[in-house]
């Protein structure tokens, strides 16, 4: 597992890094060398040697391509170049291409019945308006072959992973230096397969001056703050988190008060309705249920100052007693989580739910929700959940199969390793109750959300097919321990040390 913290560069960023890498001394077809001698080693290491048909389009991807071309024929391949137009006089590409000695014909549809691999080297993540005519016919007739892309499949755009017009999924993409918003971005992430970052020379220390504020999710990005118990440590030390359950769907609070305690909470209290008592009270000898049939008893529930974390929603009733709870606990000066109905209950009026708020509180909306509290954002997940944040001030982790958890500051990470069992009822109420108890028990809002949104997706990975939302906060100890000397987490608070299992994604 990677231990630094994975910066995701958009188009423009990485334009700047390689600009700062060529003024630093670096050639320009010293980087295009070896992205392309880099590509080859991995189409060698992957698949066996056949008849391979390098597309190579205009400027610097083609570019990359002819030396691709250059090192598979140096190794034996039989290889061909098929260009779609001539690179840019003047260019690093032009040198590349006149270095290429072997065949070179048009890149028409044609061309491809003579060819059992194809390189796609026509255009980059920079790509900004959509493709057409004979690129467009030519990605277009790529469909269901066998590919490699060089940066992105040619069509997919980097900062949002949208596809511009067409594009063909590729086996494997070879990209450079730092992956693009776009690799992870859905359809963008599944029109990549599998996804290499290829190291070309450009030293890590280009990010000092570019500075990004997206990241990968992974355990670097939040694990010097993830909460480990002090030796003295005790259950009101670990904080305490008050669910509010609803009178019908009990299922929902219930899922999030199991999540809530298994993620480390000291006490998880459930306020219930006095007829669900028994329900709540059956479900696990930990948790603490107290009576809660009118405005009044929550307030006195609030009054607790050791609840220092309220999770508002699940299961709730999007109703006027929902957002009576929601304004008194976040007038309390609670650490709220505010899911499902106690989003949706602000519907009509968003700008008062806002005007409450503060980046202590954590947002869970899915796209539905999402979009009845901010109708008018448009654009990619990552625009629209940082856009978000800075309206709402608040975190907002956008659920879905690529969640951004977002910050009002402009920091924001994107999920990728959640795998597609993991869309089932009750889930996101699992990632709610984790939310709320790394709240309570101090991480940052913006940390606890994303160490949240791994967690979920480790725990469904560890579940496997067939999981059911039970299943995820039961599989939690085995995530925490099976992770032993991988990521040390909690350096920043206490000299304690917990470790998180190994990735299953492959990277």
């Amino acid at each position: 597992m990677a231990t630094e913290i994975e910066a995701l560069l958009t188009c423009a960023e990485m334009a700047a890094a390689d600009k700062a890498a060529i003024a630093s001394g670096l050639a320009g077809t010293a980087l295009m060398e070896a992205a392309g001698a880099a590509v080859a080693r991995h189409i060698q290491a992957r698949f066996k040697r056949q008849p391979t048909l390098v597309l190579c389009g205009p400027g610097n991807n083609g570019g990359d391509g002819y030396v691709v071309a250059r090192h598979l024929a140096a190794a034996g391949w039989p290889v061909k170049v098929a260009e779609l137009s001539p690179p840019r006089a003047g260019s690093d590409a032009e040198h590349m291409a006149t270095l290429w000695t072997g065949p070179t014909e048009a890149a028409e549809p044609a061309a491809l019945a003579r060819a059992s691999l194809f390189v796609d080297a026509l255009f980059g993540a920079g790509l900004t308006r959509p493709l057409d005519g004979r690129a467009a016919a030519l990605v277009a007739s790529l469909v269901g072959r066998k590919i490699v892309a060089i940066d992105v499949p040619s069509g997919v755009s980097g900062d949002t992973g949208e596809v511009r017009g067409v594009a063909a999924p590729a086996a494997l993409t070879v990209t450079f230096f730092r992956r693009k918003p776009g690799h992870l971005l859905h359809p963008g992430r599944s029109l990549c397969g599998e996804t290499i970052v290829a190291d070309i020379g450009m030293p890590a220390t280009l990010l000092d001056a570019i500075r990004p504020t997206a990241f990968r999710n992974r355990p670097p990005l939040w694990a010097a703050t993830f909460p480990v118990p002090a030796a003295d440590s005790n259950k009101y030390t670990r904080g305490q988190v008050l669910v509010v359950g609803g009178a019908a769907m009990t299922g929902a609070a219930r899922l999030a008060a199991r999540a809530a305690a298994r993620v480390g909470a000291g006490l998880v209290t459930l306020a219930s309705p006095t007829s669900a008592i028994p329900i709540y009270a059956a479900d696990f000898a930990a948790l603490i249920v107290r009576p809660m049939d009118d405005l009044a008893d929550f307030l006195a529930l609030l009054g607790d100052r050791r609840r220092n974390c309220v999770l508002l929603g699940p299961g709730n009733g999007a109703d006027a007693a929902c957002r009576a709870r929601v304004e008194a606990a976040l007038a309390a000066g609670k650490k709220c989580v505010l899911d499902a109905d106690a989003l949706s209950v602000f519907a009509e009026a968003p700008a008062a739910l806002f005007a409450r708020l503060t980046p202590d509180a954590v947002l869970t909306p899915h796209d539905g929700e999402f979009k009845r509290l901010f109708p008018d954002l448009g654009g990619s997940r990552l625009a629209r959940a940082r856009a978000a944040a800075l309206r709402a001030n608040a975190v907002v982790l956008l659920k879905g199969a690529d969640t951004v958890v977002a910050h009002p500051d402009g920091r924001a990470c994107i999920c990728d390793t959640a795998p597609p069992f993991l869309a089932t009822a009750g889930a996101g109420d699992v990632l709610a109750g984790l939310v709320a108890g790394l709240l309570a028990q101090g991480m940052p809002s913006f940390e606890a959300a994303a160490a949240s949104v791994f967690l979920h997706a480790a725990c469904a990975r560890t579940a496997g097919p067939g999981l059911v939302a039970d299943d995820l906060a039961a599989c939690l100890p085995r995530v925490l321990a099976a992770l032993a000397a991988q990521t040390h987490l909690g350096t920043a608070k206490t000299s304690g040390r917990c470790d998180f299992p190994a990735e299953s994604d492959g990277t």
